[in-house]
């Protein structure tokens, strides 16, 4: 089989412009009449890595993939099409993929109509595209962030006009409505509520390979919403990769304050939302937050430092003064409240001191939970261009002794939940023992439980029985 190839190359320096062009709405999604039935009697494999974002893509082209004939395999050994779904925040990640796509490297060799393609925000960088292209031959089809829409035609070309497919665009971004979706929960969904990200952090790729911010409008969030309330989900959890920046782009003057009031209203019975950046979190947020009961009082604030001079190379435009105001507002005001964070150990010169004040950070704040990371540089961020004097055994020593004190704190709190009874939302049983289930509080508490009778998407009482630093154990209080 002759491959022909169809190129379309990403571009940072193109990632990274933004312009006062309004955002393209696009309401309408079509599948050419060649495309329709491409996959009847196919079957297809996701693999997603990353956060909710690339989880909720996942749905979206699972649920193209469906329209078009697919269906799920029941084992990779005899699938036609596996889709990689990456996430380009860590060095490590990118391994992770490489590793899996040179795994699959003896089923194409089996089949050489297997159809192997790679998309998300991996995609979108120029070196991993060339890396996947020079190594990695069983690739037939590379897409990124901003066509996953364009897949059946991608797809048709890839498997009918026998092409090697790379359609990967360095621009703003659009925003699209009415694609399809399979959602992989039954009881929790994810919303999107934005696209993009307009805050350049200096040592994130996400403005590049996610484009500039554009909200959807609160209109087809909230129709979202209600219908996923139809359709009996417990729980949704609003998208975006800073959320509280929601309408900032839009002409109505709406921001995430009353787009969290109206999804309350809706009465679906829990409400989230991820992630937050603490510049744009504001005092009205709060207050919402602390009016509704089904709005979790819990909120994920990454710090990602707590010395002001590493903060500010960061550009993450806030101060440790700033983020402990906030965080102090937040408990104050909102009950129960429960807070993660993340935090990155090793950035580039960080000094012994500025490590300490993360520290310290870290004390005053005793977080319930958080992300930790050693500094992975990626490619095209002014970060990466930055000097780094600090060795490896001093930013794994950091991280060690970052992790031992906020987990002493998170076991802490954890402990006072024992002998106390919380509400949970019930994931689902243990494959191993089927009278024990696991869940989350309203504070995102992962709670591992014994009782009869319980299903999942359950509200269940349990009473704390014991407690960890990453969950809680507990029984159902039985009725």
């Amino acid at each position: 089989m002759k491959i022909k190839e169809k190129w379309s190359l990403p571009n940072l320096k193109e990632a990274a412009r933004r312009t006062r062009s309004a955002v393209e709405r696009v309401d309408q999604f079509y599948i050419p009449a060649n495309a329709l039935d491409l996959g009847e009697g196919k079957t297809y494999a996701i693999s997603t890595y990353g956060c909710q974002a690339n989880e909720r893509d996942s749905e979206t082209i699972a649920g193209i993939l469906e329209t078009i004939g697919f269906r799920p395999a029941d084992d990779l050994e005899h699938v036609d099409l596996i889709i990689i779904n990456t996430c380009a925040i860590r060095q490590n990640a990118e391994e992770k993929v490489l590793g899996e796509i040179g795994n699959f490297k003896r089923l194409y060799r089996n089949n050489k109509n297997l159809v192997i393609g790679v998309c998300g925000c991996m995609a979108q960088e120029d070196a991993f595209v060339h890396l996947v292209l020079e190594k990695y031959p069983q690739v037939r089809l590379l897409f990124g962030t901003h066509n996953i829409q364009d897949l059946p035609v991608m797809l048709y070309d890839v498997m009918v006009n026998h092409e090697k497919v790379v359609q990967v665009y360095s621009k703003e971004g659009e925003v699209y409505e009415n694609l399809p979706v399979k959602r992989f929960g039954q009881h929790k969904a994810w919303v999107n509520i934005m696209y993009g990200c307009d805050k350049f952090c200096t040592y994130c790729i996400v403005p590049y390979t996610r484009g500039k911010q554009r909200s959807r409008t609160m209109d087809e969030i909230l129709k979202e919403v209600q219908e996923l309330k139809d359709a009996g989900y417990k729980e949704v959890t609003l998208l975006g990769q800073n959320v509280n920046a929601y309408g900032k782009d839009l002409d109505e003057g709406i921001d995430f304050a009353t787009l969290l009031e109206e999804t309350a209203k809706i009465g679906i019975p829990r409400i989230r939302f991820m992630t937050s950046h603490p510049w744009d979190f504001t005092n009205e947020m709060v207050d919402v937050i602390a009016q509704y009961d089904n709005i979790m009082p819990f909120i994920h604030l990454p710090v990602q430092s707590g010395d002001d001079e590493i903060l500010r190379r960061m550009g993450r435009r806030y101060s440790a003064e700033s983020y402990l105001k906030l965080y102090q507002k937040i408990m104050d005001t909102i009950p129960n409240a429960a807070v993660s964070t993340d935090i990155i150990v090793g950035f580039p010169n960080e000094s012994d001191e500025a490590f300490e004040h993360t520290l310290e950070l870290v004390r005053q704040c005793q977080f319930d939970n958080a992300f930790t990371f050693i500094y992975s540089p990626r490619p095209g961020t002014p970060a990466a261009r930055m000097e780094d004097d600090i060795d490896m055994d001093t930013k794994r020593e950091r991280l060690y002794r970052l992790n031992e004190e906020w987990n002493r704190h998170a076991l802490k709190k954890n402990k006072a939940y024992v002998g106390k009874t919380v509400m949970v939302l019930v994931d689902g049983a243990s494959k191993n023992n089927q009278n024990v289930f696991a869940g989350h509080t309203d504070t995102n508490k992962l709670v591992n439980f014994t009782g009869t009778n319980v299903r999942a998407g359950d509200f269940v009482e349990v009473l704390i029985t014991d407690a960890k630093t990453f969950s809680l154990d507990g029984k159902a209080v039985e009725l």
